[in-house]
């Protein structure tokens, strides 16, 4: 990969660790069932790469031995380390710095590797390598996304897909193009899988998770997106008023009012083949 490019795909998520923290749904607690199933014992130890502030490894604590989330951003790891603290430092969790094609692990050494809401970040196939490096024969590789917007209604979904394509639209137009962060198609992932030789088992499950959330969480979903935290920190002006725009809305339509909202998820798996011992 292009050295600018692994550089922007970082960077592309500095500045809001906190407010995507308060905003993200939370890992939901079928991705431990599916992939705990399918290992066939409590995972050793579970590498959440890409992990961002957390959200997708704390869910591990007492369902693996040892978990360490990798996030090479400082400012997604630091709201990680933040959230660690509070919970009293538990020791079978850790978070590093380092990135998905050059991992802190032994050879044959992982049981789980997840990446939520993070593969598309990620150069596929040296990282998928550097993946069965790490996993024992048998180890699972699970890329799981939800899709957005979260279903809720039809105007409140139309007004969040039109928001998030203006901001699109201004990042790639005002960012130089050696500043611009790049990302592979998630529908690629379980061909990027099959297609690395390292995985005898492959598959894509789909299931979904409800959460309730007010106006301003889901105001906070859609200013989570990094697309739109891009356009805004390159200073987008004619953005604003567009944003003001689906603020009014968000809250005209809730009301005060709290809503259910349902999170549909996308894993894409694989199984290390165990000739690759």
């Amino acid at each position: 990969m292009n050295e600018h490019i692994r550089v922007n795909n970082v960077e592309r998520f500095s500045g809001f660790g906190e407010l995507y923290d308060r905003n993200r749904p939370k890992a939901p607690e079928e991705v431990i069932k599916i992939l705990t199933m399918y290992l066939g014992h409590s995972p050793r130890l579970v590498a959440d790469v890409g992990c961002g502030t957390g959200l997708s490894s704390f869910i591990w604590l007492n369902q693996a031995e040892k978990i360490v989330g990798v996030e090479p951003s400082d400012d997604m790891r630091a709201v990680a380390l933040s959230r660690w603290e509070q919970q009293d430092k538990p020791e079978s969790l850790s978070f590093v710095q380092a990135l998905s094609h050059a991992l802190p692990f032994q050879d044959d050494s992982v049981d789980i590797i997840t990446c939520s809401q993070s593969f598309h970040w990620m150069e596929p196939q040296p990282t998928l390598q550097e993946f069965a490096r790490v996993l024992r024969s048998g180890g699972l590789f699970a890329a799981y996304d939800c899709d957005w917007p979260p279903v809720s209604l039809p105007e409140l979904e139309q007004g969040y897909k039109r928001l998030i394509r203006l901001a699109d639209e201004w990042a790639v137009q005002l960012a130089e193009p050696e500043k611009q962060a790049h990302k592979w198609p998630k529908e690629g992932h379980l061909q990027q899988i099959r297609e690395s030789g390292w995985f005898d088992f492959t598959r894509e499950i789909v299931f979904h998770n409800w959460e309730t959330c007010d106006a301003e969480r889901y105001i906070n979903i859609a200013f989570s997106q990094g697309g739109l935290q891009t356009a805004l920190k390159l200073g987008t002006s004619e953005l604003h008023s567009d944003a003001e725009q689906f603020r009014n809305q968000v809250q005209d339509i809730f009301a005060g009012a709290t809503r259910d909202i349902m999170f549909s998820y996308r894993m894409r798996l694989g199984r290390k083949k165990e000739q690759d011992r």
